[in-house]
């Protein structure tokens, strides 16, 4: 990517507690009015990473650059950038208006101004009607949005989220993440958002940076992560998968126990060089006398079947592998055949659908 349209850059950034690395040079680029989430399970280093970003916590090592500047010697009170935290922290005794106005009050610009950008900001985070209501009198998604409304009336050059709908529940959740990626276009602002939640991700995301061990492992837009991972850990960690174990036999096919699946890519190495075949379980095909044919074929039985109501998961022992495979089939087409465990079946997929992995 070309650092020009870059808003932040983090160039070999690292912390250290003691004798440990919790990030370890990690270089990134974020660009202008981006929505980018910070990925990873708990103890990678996200967390540390976004704090750093904020002011809250000094490089061991690496720069931190806004718009050209080196912003790493600055306190977190001289940055352009505001940290919105799990919790919201709004004032209890003030109004929705007053909540989104103290930050604007603070920097004491005149009172005709704080009125215009507050209002704008009601208007863009639809908190209008609740203008004059307390935060004990609001739902926990309508808080949220005024937490944010709080963030993005300041104009920060970035904003930064924490974990930001850890605290609501699955569908109020779902809900936000089309809320905060509605907000952040209309706001124009950079969003760098630290999540341990793949979906949310994937939703809310321009791009993904996937963490590890104080280590990026892959960055790309959610589609790029999801259909070409670069390691196990990315396909593991990014949405299910299904990871077969083999050797490289040729150019064009992976010896998985004994038995020969064709890929669409040409692999490099040497032949009984370890490899691993990705499918995703929606590129999984439950096969019939009508079905079309499929490069790679394998039988198998059911061993539990788990309704999720817009698709049924199938679990499927095949002699590919210990694990049982994970088909994802359709409701629609659910309802056309009966499947329970102990079900024999016969299950496909195209070798352009599969991914190989050397680590």
């Amino acid at each position: 990517m070309n650092n020009s349209s870059a808003v932040l850059i983090l160039d070999k950034v690292s912390k250290s507690y003691g004798n440990g690395l919790a990030v370890d040079e990690v270089s990134l680029n974020i660009r202008e009015n981006e929505f980018f989430a910070l990925l990873g399970p708990s103890g990678c280093g996200k967390t540390t990473l976004l704090r750093m970003l904020a002011g809250f916590e000094t490089p061991s090592s690496g720069c931190i650059y806004l718009d050209g500047l080196d912003i790493s010697p600055l306190p977190a009170n001289k940055r352009p950038l505001n940290l919105m935290f799990q919790s919201y922290a709004l004032f209890p005794n003030m109004t929705v208006r007053k909540n989104i106005a103290y930050g604007l009050e603070m920097e004491r610009l005149p009172e005709t101004e704080i009125r215009r950008r507050v209002d704008e900001v009601l208007a863009t985070a639809q908190l209008g009607e609740l203008a004059e209501r307390k935060p004990d009198q609001l739902s926990g998604g309508q808080r949220q949005r005024v937490a944010l409304a709080r963030a993005l009336v300041k104009r920060p050059r970035v904003l930064l989220l924490d974990e930001p709908l850890g605290a609501l529940d699955k569908k109020l959740r779902e809900k936000m993440q089309l809320e905060l990626k509605r907000l952040q276009h209309e706001s124009g602002i950079t969003f760098i958002i630290v999540t341990h939640d793949q979906e949310e991700a994937l939703v809310m995301s321009d791009r993904m940076a996937v963490l590890d061990g104080g280590k990026i492992c892959q960055i790309g837009s959610p589609a790029e992560l999801y259909e070409n991972p670069n390691s196990r850990f990315v396909a593991n960690f990014i949405g299910v998968s299904n990871l077969l174990e083999g050797v490289r036999q040729n150019d064009q096919t992976v010896t998985v126990n004994g038995h020969a699946l064709r890929v669409s890519v040409d692999l490099a190495g040497h032949r009984g060089e370890a490899l691993a075949v990705v499918v995703r379980p929606e590129r999984l095909q439950v096969l019939d006398e009508q079905s079309p044919a499929c490069d790679n074929q394998v039988d198998g039985r059911i061993v539990e079947v788990a309704y999720h109501g817009l698709d049924t998961n199938l679990h499927v022992q095949t002699p590919l592998s210990d694990k049982p495979l994970i088909v994802r089939v359709p409701s629609s087409q659910f309802e056309l055949a009966h499947f329970a465990p102990g079900m024999a079946i016969r299950l496909g997929w195209q070798a352009r659908h599969a991914r190989v992995l050397s680590r």
